[in-house]
């Protein structure tokens, strides 16, 4: 009995250990020296683990579509504590979305702030910015 508890244990420990070691600095993705303003047409919205994430179509000036994806900082559990939930972004909404570019310079990046069209603003960033990428530019 002694020795499955101790098994159990050490395994827990084990599996604790090695998602800990799995996450990852936003920093090793995005450049905190490539700040993006972007104003699309959202597309997705998911409130997923580890991160949320922001789906929106860009048009350019010569009317192609890209869609950005943007990580909305810390955890679903955390931005739900900011008052966020499923339908806090709906689909069809167009946004202003700052962030972080993707280190590999795709169309992806870490988000800071959600801007609607009425003004109103959301902080999507880290749960602390002071850790998070604009911690840098201090």
């Amino acid at each position: 009995m002694k020795r499955t508890r101790m098994i159990v244990v050490s395994a827990g420990l084990v599996l604790a250990a090695s998602m800990a070691w799995g996450h990852h600095a936003l920093a090793s993705e995005f450049d905190v020296t490539k700040e993006v303003h972007i104003t699309g047409t959202v597309v997705k919205w998911e409130l997923v683990n580890p991160h949320a994430w922001i789906y929106v179509d860009v048009k350019d000036e010569n009317g192609q579509v890209a869609r950005w994806s943007f990580e909305a900082g810390g955890s679903p559990s955390a931005l739900i504590r900011r008052g966020m939930n499923k339908t806090s972004i709906p689909v069809g909404e167009v946004i202003v979305v700052d962030g972080f570019r993707a280190k590999d310079g795709s169309t992806r990046a870490s988000g800071t702030n959600l801007t609607f069209p009425d003004g109103r603003k959301l902080f999507i960033g880290t749960d602390n910015p002071a850790e998070g990428p604009g911690a840098a530019k201090k």
